[in-house]
């Protein structure tokens, strides 16, 4: 099982960009299809992107698509997700994940990260 770490959270005012990261260990993630989910204290983990194997092929929420761009360097085990035009309903702990076990956009995945905040002010 892969292990994995996200980091580049951080509080910043809305219309801002932030990039996330996610390091992996144990396993190299060029096996594995990855994610983005986000969560608050009041909704349940919800799906951010996703990424293929690859790389050629990316998945996002409608919330986010044309805002967040989700990459990997399967090369250096790293998963990114770069986000712009941060709303204040972006503010979630942000998780990464490796390996599917159902549809991209489901929580059924083998490695979650221990996550990381993102707050955004209006």
């Amino acid at each position: 099982q892969v292990q994995l770490v996200e980091s580049g959270g951080g509080l910043v005012q809305a219309g801002a960009s932030l990039k996330l990261s996610c390091v992996a260990s144990g396993r190299t993630i060029s096996d594995y299809p990855m994610a983005w989910f986000r969560q608050t204290p009041e909704k349940e983990r919800e799906f951010v992107a996703a990424i293929s194997y690859s790389g050629n092929y990316q998945y996002y929420a409608d919330s986010v698509k044309g805002r967040f761009i989700i990459s990997r360097d399967n090369a250096e085990n790293m998963v990114y997700l770069l986000m712009n035009s941060l709303k204040p309903e972006d503010t979630a702990v942000y998780y990464c994940a490796a390996n599917p076990r159902g549809a991209y956009y489901s929580t059924l995945y083998d490695s979650w990260g221990q996550g990381t905040q993102v707050g955004v002010s209006s």
